[in-house]
């Protein structure tokens, strides 16, 4: 079937913003056509333009006066590429194909675009033509696409983006049209061409490219003229057809790249470069602008190492996972309790701290990053502010340990999904070279919350206890936005670890190099790590935290607080009866140790930190009693009888004896040396331990002196002849000027309040249904001022010219006086400059009520309220028309 000939280069152009050249609209105009953006949002309701401001919020900072003003933002290169990104792929197909076609272009020549000259005879065909509504419907709401079905105009900018340039080649892979490509080439050129292809020449050089745009566009007449090609010729269109249109040839071309250049096939782009004109390539291509088109998402595939898997075994995976977060977490806050690390000069924590932390946690350095960076933004860590800045828990750690398990899981699992810092960047390297820190500027992605939510909105979507493959999944991720593309290398790529392993980092092994790739592969480590999904499928509570009409509420902006603590009190309630309830005993063992068969009761947990080391975590926990254990309870202040009590107390089995004779020996030990500060001093009624301790080779760095039979001096400072002591096996207590003895308790080191780090957004957010209602209004009654129609008005010569819409009305004093007084008495509505204390200048309707002390009050038309205006600041008035 054969097209419609494209229109040469220069027969219709766009004029500014967007409308048509003088002369060209003038049918359009009688039919109430819209001929510009502006009109065509003009003729649309308070529906679309709510919807377009939502789609593109930041055409609304500032709000813009009228539709003029909003068509014109809408038309800027940083706006068009804001939007385009934000496409899918076959809206952004449809795009592109709408950038390559005629301008205007009926729908129909876009469908042909796309499903080829066959149209939709088959099921490819058939899905792009149920599909390509919707594109266009979108592009619409996105202002990209304006005008009728038989009329469909890409704005100027997203064209000049999307159409195919030397410089920017189309991601269609077609070149320029005839017109363009011949646009600096001699007449004399164009006509041995059109010769060449058996055409009658022409007059002029003009008419010659249109007949020969004609010939190419006519398909009949097209493939007779490629049945007498030699075969090498339609070799070399092959390698050319799907792009890039651009080959190099040589001085002397070979015979079949001569038969083609002389006959128009390939034209020249520069002297050693010649591009296959764009109406040849679609011929050749069966009409189609893009080699496959993407209709429809491609479908999530179930891994087949979680087919069989029961909601309930994900479930309790997840469940599993959630309260080793908790632990993990627990206990990196726990190990800076008194104080943790100091902070790098430019920010964050240095290696060799990342590295302790790991060795604290029994685990790796990236993944101790993502720990901290949880704990940093869910409020629980930060640092202090101190002179030496060094990091610590907030206060607000010490509220979120009296909530309980589930709870807090939620709040930790919440700042995750909203957090825009991004631990998997952390070693990789910024734009300036430099290594990214953890707890460090630099770490904030504002794409992360947006991808995290959809990963598992997408989970979510499949059966319960069905985990995506990671290649499906981030496929479907380039499919809703493909623009989104490569960041090259300098943000690092961290392997993939977790339960996909290797798989997640794609089939080449290697994580993919662009961002939301990145970002989506952590995600499916990180929610595998913190419990929102088990065996790679989104559990239960997992489900709950998202919440299905929060989420929907978040992406339209109408999501409150009430909505986000909705959504945490759901996930804590379908978390809490998976997790085990908290112990109040524990099983000691003849062996100094004592197994926590569960997690602890709070209180319980701390005491028996204090009085044992943990040996081994797991399922259970096992501590192991020893007597610097034993001496570091006592240290804090417990007595031998207390202990008794407390192990007798919460144990489900007998105290071994040993336990009870390590504790009884510990304790007559303890205290029986007492060390104070002279620089220091040792002192015990026991003469003969402190000949022992002074003979003992041991202490020659204490350098200790008998200054008495019960007392012995030492220029070390009391802590650390404690330690010395300790050390030597002795078990000293720290006593006070006074003689009693000190108690050693943890000390907790608090930074002051400190809020969690704020999200940066990617761009201005969603604005809410009050805030778009207020737009809207504004820009519609901004719109009415503007566009209203008036009456004449007075000219400096006398006469009456009529007012032009867009320009501030100007009027004498007097004249203006008048014509406001007699609208008070008339009850009419005038039209009006406005220029404001600031010398900003507006266009306003106003229904005047009174006028005196040199004021005008009246309904403001474009504010929808009453108010007053001082005369002298009013730059001119024009009565409404009639009509």
């Amino acid at each position: 079937m054969g097209t419609k000939p494209e229109e040469p280069r220069g027969a219709h152009q766009d004029g500014p913003n967007g409308t048509e050249p003088q002369g060209a609209g003038r049918d359009e105009r009688a039919r109430g056509v819209p001929r510009t953006l502006a009109e065509a949002l003009r003729a649309g309701g308070d529906e679309e333009l709510a919807a377009l401001l939502r789609a593109r919020p930041d055409l609304l900072n500032p709000v813009p006066g009228d539709l003029t003003q909003l068509a014109t933002r809408a038309g800027t290169r940083a706006s068009v590429v804001r939007a385009l990104e934000r496409l899918d792929r076959f809206a952004l197909q449809t795009a592109e194909a709408l950038a390559v076609a005629p301008d205007p272009a009926p729908y129909e020549s876009l469908l042909t675009l796309l499903t080829g000259d066959n149209g939709s005879d088959d099921s490819s065909g058939n899905a792009v033509a149920a599909a390509l509504p919707g594109a266009v419907a979108a592009l619409r709401t996105q202002a990209l696409v304006w005008g009728a079905d038989d009329r469909l105009r890409l704005v100027r900018t997203a064209r000049e983006l999307l159409a195919p340039s030397p410089a920017r080649p189309s991601p269609t892979g077609l070149g320029p049209t005839v017109a363009e490509a011949t646009a600096g080439m001699s007449p004399g050129r164009i006509q041995e061409i059109v010769a060449a292809v058996g055409l009658p020449s022409t007059h002029d050089p003009v008419s010659a490219v249109a007949s020969l745009t004609a010939l190419f566009t006519d398909r009949d007449r097209m493939a007779d003229l490629l049945d007498t090609a030699p075969p090498e010729a339609s070799a070399v269109l092959d390698r050319l057809v799907w792009g890039p249109p651009y080959g190099e040839v040589t001085a002397d071309p070979t015979p079949p790249v001569r038969w083609l250049r002389d006959r128009g096939l390939l034209l020249p782009a520069s002297p050693r470069t010649v591009v296959l004109p764009r109406e040849a390539a679609l011929h050749l291509r069966a009409g189609r602008a893009h080699r496959v088109p993407e209709p429809q998402p491609p479908r999530l595939e179930a891994a087949a190492s979680v087919l069989a898997a029961r909601p309930q075994v994900v479930d309790g995976a997840a469940a599993a996972q959630a309260l080793t977060a908790l632990s993990t977490v627990e206990d990196l806050l726990l190990d800076w309790h008194e104080g943790g690390p100091p902070v790098l000069r430019a920010g964050g924590l240095a290696v060799r701290d990342l590295k302790r932390a790991a060795v604290a946690l029994d685990t790796d350095e990236p993944t101790a990053a993502f720990w901290l960076e949880l704990a940093y933004a869910a409020g629980l860590l930060a640092a202090d502010g101190e002179a030496d800045e060094a990091y610590a828990p907030t206060p607000a750690y010490d509220s979120w340990l009296e909530l309980s398990a589930a709870e807090r899981w939620a709040r930790l699992a919440d700042a995750w999904l909203t957090a825009t810092r991004t631990a998997g960047l952390v070693g990789s390297l910024d734009g300036k070279g430099r290594a990214l820190s953890a707890l460090g500027p630099g770490l904030d992605r504002s794409a992360a919350p947006e991808v995290r939510r959809r990963v598992l909105t997408l989970m979510g979507e499949l059966p319960p206890a069905t985990a995506p493959t990671p290649e499906s999944l981030l496929a479907r991720l380039r499919w809703e936005r493909p623009l989104r593309g490569p960041e090259g290398a300098s943000y690092g790529a961290t392997p993939a670890t977790g339960p996909y392993g290797a798989a997640a980092a794609g089939t080449s092994g290697t994580l993919a190099t662009d961002l939301r790739s990145r970002l989506a592969v952590w995600t499916l480590t990180e929610a595998e790590s913190l419990g929102i999904t088990g065996r790679g499928a989104l559990s239960t509570h997992g489900r709950a935290l998202l919440g299905t009409d929060t989420a929907a509420a978040a992406a339209r902006g109408d999501a409150t607080d009430q909505d986000r603590a909705g959504r945490l009190r759901a996930a804590a309630d379908a978390l809490a009866p998976m997790l085990p309830v908290p112990l109040d005993h524990v099983l000691l063992q003849a062996d100094l140790t004592a197994v926590a068969p569960g997690p602890l009761q709070r209180h319980l947990a701390e005491t028996l930190a204090v009085l044992a080391d943990v040996e081994s975590k797991g399922g259970a926990t096992v501590y192991r009693f020893t007597p610097g254990s034993v001496r570091r309870a006592l240290d804090a202040g417990r007595t031998a009888a207390e202990l008794h009590s407390f192990l007798a107390l919460h144990s489900r089995t007998p105290v071994p004896q040993p336990l009870s004779y390590l504790v009884d020996d510990v304790a007559r030990r303890h205290g029986h040396l007492r060390v104070g500060g002279a620089s220091s001093y040792l002192r015990c009624d026991d003469e003969a331990l402190l000949d022992e301790i002074t003979a003992d080779r041991r202490s020659e760095g204490l350098r200790l002196r008998r200054i008495a039979p019960t007392v012995v001096s030492s220029l070390a400072d009391p802590s650390t002849l404690l330690a010395g002591l300790r050390s030597m096996g002795y078990a000293p207590a720290a006593e006070s000027a006074e003689g009693d003895v000190l108690i050693a308790r943890a000390h907790a080191r608090r930074t002051p309040p400190r809020t969690p780090p704020a999200p940066q957004p990617e761009g201005p957010p969603s604005p809410d249904a009050t805030l778009l209602g207020a737009a809207v209004r504004a820009i519609r009654a901004g719109d009415l001022a503007a566009t209203v129609a008036t009456k004449p008005v007075p000219a400096a010569d006398g006469t009456r010219a009529p007012a032009v819409p867009g320009n501030l009305p100007r009027t004498t004093a007097a004249e203006t006086l008048a014509t406001v007084q007699a609208a008070v008495m008339t009850g009419s509505a005038v039209w009006i400059g406005y220029v404001n204390a600031e010398g900003a200048a507006s266009q306003r309707v106003i229904a005047p009520v009174r006028v005196e002390g040199g004021f005008v009050t009246g309904f403001d038309h474009t504010a929808d309220e009453v108010r007053t205006y001082p005369l002298h600041r009013i730059t001119g008035v024009a009565e409404l028309a009639d009509d």
